[in-house]
C-alpha cells in the first residue's frame, strides 16, 4: 500500500486543471503521470494526465489531478484528509474517498494546532479538562454537555494510525455507554464542528482542547 493520493477542491476535472502551484505544490507534490504505483488497482480507463503550468505532466484519476501530501511519511498515513476543508483523499473512482475509509482514530496536521487526533469521519477529537485519567478514566461530561460534546465510541487499537498505543482503550461510563480514551483520557467530538478540518471546539470555556497523538490537550494553559 503506497502513500495516500489526494484531490483539491479548487481544481477542475472537466476539463482537468490543477490550481496548485508554487508553495502549494511543495506541500502537495503533484503525482507524475508516469507513476505506475499511483495507478495500481485503479481502472485504467479512469487514468489520464494534465499538463501543469510548468509543462510537466500530472496524473489524473477520473479527471481530478492527483497529489501526495508532504507530511504523509508512511503508507496509510492520511494526515492531509480535510486540510483547509479543500483537500480530500482520492477514491479509485476520482471521487472523494468516503471518510469511513479513514482509521477509527488517526492524526491530522492542522495549520494552527499541529498534530491532532481525528475520528473515522475526519472530525477533530477533544479532551475535557474536568475529566480524569488516573487512577481510572472518569468523564465529567454528562446530560446536556454530552449532547454538545458526543463521546467517541470504542475503537480497536489496531484501527488507529499515529496515535500513541499506550492507554488507548475504552471505558464504561456511569450510564453504561462505552467511551474511547487516548492515554486514558476520555475523548469527544464537538457538535459545533460541521466538516472535517473544523476546530471550533478548541479552547471552548477554557476547558475543551484538541487532543495530541500522545493524549495531551493541545494549547491548554500550562501544557
Amino acid at each position: 500500500m503506497g502513500l495516500t493520493l489526494y484531490r483539491f477542491d479548487k481544481d477542475t476535472a472537466n476539463p482537468p486543471k490543477s490550481n496548485c502551484d508554487g508553495d502549494c505544490a511543495t506541500t502537495w507534490p503533484p503525482v507524475p503521470a508516469d507513476d505506475a504505483t499511483a495507478g495500481a488497482g485503479i481502472d485504467k480507463a479512469l487514468l489520464g494526465e494534465v499538463t501543469r503550468a510548468d509543462g510537466s505532466k500530472q496524473l489524473t484519476i477520473g479527471g481530478w489531478p492527483a497529489y501526495r501530501y508532504a507530511k504523509d511519511v508512511n503508507a496509510g498515513d492520511v494526515n492531509g484528509q480535510g486540510v483547509g476543508g479543500k483537500w480530500f483523499a482520492l477514491a479509485p473512482t476520482g471521487k472523494k474517498a468516503k471518510l469511513s475509509d479513514l482509521p477509527g482514530l488517526s492524526v491530522r496536521k492542522d495549520a494552527e494546532l499541529g498534530d491532532i487526533v481525528v475520528d473515522k469521519n475526519g472530525m477533530t477529537v477533544y479532551r475535557f479538562m474536568k475529566d480524569q485519567a488516573w487512577p481510572k478514566s472518569v468523564s465529567n461530561c454528562t446530560g446536556a454537555c454530552l449532547e454538545k460534546w458526543p463521546a467517541v465510541g470504542p475503537v480497536n487499537a489496531d484501527d488507529t494510525e499515529g496515535v500513541k498505543k499506550k492507554g488507548l482503550m475504552p471505558f464504561t461510563r456511569p450510564d453504561g455507554v462505552k467511551q474511547m480514551t487516548v492515554n486514558c483520557w476520555p475523548i469527544y467530538t464537538f457538535s459545533g464542528d460541521k466538516a472535517p478540518g473544523d476546530t471550533n471546539g478548541q479552547g471552548v470555556g477554557g476547558t475543551w482542547y484538541a487532543v495530541s497523538p500522545d493524549g495531551k490537550p493541545v494549547g491548554a494553559p500550562g501544557d
